[in-house]
């Protein structure tokens, strides 16, 4: 029997499951991943588990003379999926086998997850990627306390050290690094805005974590937020539940000078009545820059060619940010996913002074969010040490938009 053929996975709940196989069995199932069009290079993949009944497996390459051991691991959901990595270059329209062993594996969890009272940390080895804040964070002495501020990234960390984020910067003390407020809300006949801090008027907190992995292929977590009014006839009320799912890839790292991440925020409105989004400039994930990104020492380029001077307010599937610290050049990419609501999606990029960018629907409209639908906005982030190689950033783009094919036949 067949299985289905998966084209890009839903990032729900993570679970780690290493392999390396130390004995040979008959195959469980073998697995084919064509490249399609595009050259892959160290690509995450995954396949459906639905088929195979039998979860203590391991991966294996088939090669002409040979089977090597792939590391590899299980997101434990309702329809589980094994994660690999495409290691290396597959050339386009090439294919590789793989099959599926049933062996008892084990392999170190190169990407590891820790997490103390304060913020969780994803590290490749020894070295830190992101660091994620649930505890509150305080506003800088002489602010008001409506800043103080949970559930957000920051630092960043470029994969030689260099913190490429900022909080509570002088001239927007509620930029949190990054962080996805709404910003022109209306609820229940009022204006909320819970970006703009300052007013009162709503905020986002961290309520708990829904998991935590570590791996050889990824690590991350998912954690539950919600978005409040603060100001409603009943007083506060939670509007929107909200859950990050953050996965780092085990690809990249210091030696290559990259790191790649998936964001991906699922937000409900768990109230009984709708939100509405005004149309706006801003408002959705944002990511505020490091304090020594100037006008002077850091460019935009976006998928279209925008820069910092024309790129407001149009849109993309990408937008890349970089700029010098210390004589060095390091930058961050956010790419938007073809399933995300007004893909190409609207931006907002600053003409002028430091670097703040924006992927913002409400650029193009008003819209709704409707009392117990979901929404599901989806990001992949690539962190990269130099200066700009846009057909670099479009390869890692058409990785996760137009991924490789995966099919999998499952022997009975």
């Amino acid at each position: 029997m067949t299985g289905m053929v998966i084209i890009a996975c839903v990032l729900i709940y993570i679970s780690p499951f290493a392999t390396g196989c130390l004995a040979e069995s008959g195959p469980l199932a073998k697995i084919i991943v064509e490249a399609r069009l595009y050259k892959r290079v160290d690509t995450p993949v995954c396949i459906s588990l639905a088929d195979v009944t039998d979860k203590s497996i391991c991966l294996r390459e088939v090669r002409s003379d040979s089977r090597e051991a792939v590391p590899s691991q299980i997101e434990a959901a309702d329809c589980p999926k094994l994660w690999w990595i495409l290691s290396g270059e597959t050339e386009p329209g090439a294919k590789r086998v793989y099959e599926l062993v049933k062996e008892p594996c084990g392999q170190a969890m190169v990407m590891e997850v820790s997490k103390n009272d304060k913020y969780l940390e994803i590290m490749q080895g020894d070295t830190r990627v992101l660091r994620y804040n649930h505890a509150v964070v305080p506003a800088p002495n002489g602010h008001s306390s409506l800043y103080n501020r949970g559930g957000f990234i920051h630092p960043l960390w470029s994969p030689s050290g260099v913190v490429l984020t900022n909080i509570h910067p002088e001239d927007h003390i509620h930029h949190m690094g990054i962080w996805m407020p709404w910003t022109h809300t209306e609820f229940e006949g009022k204006p909320v805005d819970f970006w703009n801090l300052d007013d009162g008027q709503g905020t986002v907190r961290f309520v708990k974590f829904l998991s935590t992995s570590s791996g050889p292929v990824y690590g991350g977590f998912e954690a539950e937020q919600e978005h409040v009014a603060l100001n409603t006839a009943e007083g506060e009320k939670v509007v929107l539940r909200e859950i990050w799912d953050v996965r780092v890839y085990n690809v990249g790292g210091p030696e290559k000078g990259y790191w790649l991440w998936d964001f991906v925020s699922r937000q409900t409105c768990v109230a009984d009545s709708p939100l509405k989004q005004k149309e706006y400039r801003y408002g959705g994930l944002g990511y505020r820059g490091p304090a020594q990104w100037d006008e002077e020492n850091s460019v935009y380029l976006t998928s279209e060619g925008k820069n910092r001077k024309n790129g407001h307010a149009t849109r993309a599937r990408w937008c890349d940010m970089a700029g010098r610290i210390n004589s060095k050049w390091q930058g961050v990419t956010v790419m938007s996913h073809p399933k995300n609501f007004r893909h190409p999606e609207p931006m907002r990029i600053w003409p002028e002074g430091q670097v703040f960018f924006n992927f913002a629907p409400g650029l193009a409209g008003d819209w709704v969010m409707e009392p117990g639908k979901e929404g599901v906005f989806r990001y992949r982030f690539y962190v990269h040490e130099g200066k700009l190689d846009a057909d670099k950033i479009e390869g890692f783009w058409r990785d996760y938009a137009e991924p490789p094919e995966v099919k999998m036949e499952v022997f009975k």
